[in-house]
């Protein structure tokens, strides 16, 4: 019989850990948020012998104060256990409590005396606990329908475990995407946004992504680019890593990383699970 499996939900608050909550239950999981930390020992035990159907698959949302105690009790069990982290900016989560208007947990419990003391402070309490197994999301940019699908693709329960690789085009003007495992930058190839004819498309076109592709600079860059993927994703695969992200950034999101991320996922789409993500890809007027 196959490990029961445990998902210990993470991560910024206000990052969306209700709504991941929300998809897993959706997908079968029995949710469990707020669970007295004190009693995680004796949960651990329950979940480790119990036969009650419910902790076959199991979802735990916890806090910032707490989730040391969660990631200690729980690992190292007869019972697989994940972490899922939520992050996002420090804007993004600015935005998002003023504009419901909650208040931060940290200020509940006079740990902080502002709002962005309260995330500064939460995300020094997180950094002692990171860890790269965990599986990192950047809410900061996700529609609803994209957050449940990535929830869906890490945490599907028939999913077989495998090495997967996403692949993200971005613009730096939009901000970095805060879950990339790697980071690559590609301001450096000659840009389609100055020649008046392609500016209007994007790397999803062919003469976008032609102009980028056929350019000497970029030859020279892919092939060095690749001997470094090749070897680093074969030694993440042995590591045993589940899932690793990779992102591309250009200025704007439109051409150059758009063009490098549809490059990078055609070249491992049939040797991985390969996804891909336009973040900033907007919907060009055709003329």
């Amino acid at each position: 019989m196959d490990k029961k499996k445990v998902i210990l939900v993470t991560g910024l608050s206000g990052a969306g850990k209700s709504t991941a909550m929300r998809f897993l239950e959706d997908m079968g999981y029995h949710v469990i948020d707020n669970f007295p930390v004190k009693l995680v020992s004796l949960l651990s035990d329950m979940i480790d012998t119990s036969n009650d159907p419910r902790f076959r698959y199991l979802a735990l949302a916890t806090n910032a104060l707490d989730f040391p105690a969660f990631l200690g009790g729980l690992k190292g069990q007869n019972f697989e256990t994940r972490v899922l982290f939520l992050d996002a900016s420090d804007q993004v989560l600015l935005s998002r409590y003023k504009s419901t208007r909650r208040m931060h947990p940290l200020l509940l419990v006079n740990t902080a005396n502002t709002l962005e003391e309260a995330i500064a402070v939460e995300r020094q309490m997180f950094a002692r606990n990171m860890n790269k197994s965990f599986v990192m999301v950047d809410t900061s940019f996700l529609s609803e329908k994209e957050f449940k699908r990535r929830i869906e693709m890490y945490f599907a329960k028939n999913a077989i475990p495998s090495f997967s690789i996403s692949f993200m085009s971005f613009g730096y003007k939009y901000g970095v995407p805060l879950d990339a495992d790697l980071m690559i930058d590609v301001r450096f190839l000659p840009n389609p946004f100055w020649v008046p004819s392609l500016r209007k498309f994007s790397g999803d076109d062919q003469c976008v992504y032609d102009y980028v592709m056929n350019n000497e600079e970029t030859q020279e860059f892919v092939k060095r680019l690749l001997q470094f993927t090749d070897y680093a994703f074969d030694q993440y695969c042995k590591e045993g890593k589940n899932h690793f992200t990779v992102a591309i950034g250009c200025t704007g999101g439109q051409h150059r990383s758009v063009t490098i991320t549809n490059f990078l996922y055609g070249q491992y789409k049939s040797k991985y699970n390969c996804y891909k993500q336009h973040r900033d890809e907007k919907e060009w007027i055709r003329e």
